[in-house]
């Protein structure tokens, strides 16, 4: 399975341009799965919700209609971020997007920072199959707490999308690799680059997005500031292999009969 992230520096409320950037890179992409940043569309540096709700769309809407008609010609499915708007709320959204259109729409559980000034937060996870292997969403924040990508790993999730916005230097590069070594799953995080300044407040966002193994083996790492599209070949059949040991498992070997959650 061929599987990738496209890294890159959106303009904060230039929806078109960003649009147009999308479509220039991935039309002509060869790959089954590609994820994209965090709200790759609007930008992320969002100062008021009346702002939030102007760069807002649905599900279906102008971006999932743009790499929907992409998918339709390569075949490739894609998650992106997007700001989505719903029944007067305003989501941080991952949204699974294939040739029949929108196939399923994660809500970020885990609003970091002033994203709860905004956002509404999502209340489930899923697991959803594509070319016969089951993948979930997670969104940025959500790489901090370990319940999240082991719900998911429950679940059946052989691949974990996780579009992303960071600004903390290191640390969902470190923690996504925990995440998948603790699951044995494939993490695809896809982060941008760039900054953002409101007044007297900036953002850096710290690309290097990042492919990992179910061992927590890095296959490929992206550089921290510049656009990168970039697609490799897995085995999506490594993780299910969930043993460590001939002795060890990493789900058999659970003790929820003392967890405390």
């Amino acid at each position: 399975m061929k599987i990738g992230y496209f890294q890159f520096n959106p303009r904060f409320g230039e929806l078109e341009e960003n649009r147009k950037q999308l479509k220039k890179t991935l039309t002509n992409a060869d790959a089954d799965l590609i994820v994209l940043p965090e709200l790759p569309v609007s930008g992320y540096f969002i100062s008021t919700r009346e702002e939030a709700e102007i760069l807002a769309e649905p599900v279906p809407g102008p971006t999932t209609d743009i790499l929907k008609a992409i998918s339709s010609q390569t075949g490739t499915y894609f998650v992106t971020g997007l700001l989505e708007t719903a029944n007067g709320n305003l989501y941080n959204s991952a949204v699974l997007i294939g040739p029949e259109g929108p196939v399923s729409t994660y809500r970020k559980t885990h609003l970091f920072y002033e994203e709860k000034n905004f956002f509404t937060k999502g209340n489930n996870y899923g697991t959803f199959e594509i070319k016969g292997v089951k993948i979930g969403m997670l969104v940025c924040f959500d790489h901090l707490f370990p319940e999240a990508a082991r719900t998911l790993a429950i679940m059946g999730a052989q691949i974990i999308c996780h579009p992303s916005n960071l600004v903390l230097p290191e640390i969902a590069q470190l923690t996504t690799r925990v995440r998948a070594l603790e699951n044995r799953v494939f993490w695809v995080m896809s982060n941008r680059y760039g900054s953002e300044t409101k007044g007297d407040k900036t953002h850096r966002y710290t690309g290097e997005s990042q492919i990992i193994a179910p061992n927590g083996g890095i296959v490929h790492r992206a550089p921290p500031e510049s656009d990168e599209l970039y697609i490799t070949d897995i085995e999506p059949k490594d993780a299910l292999e969930k043993d460590i040991t001939e002795f060890n498992n990493v789900f058999e070997d659970r003790r929820t009969d003392i967890y405390k959650m």
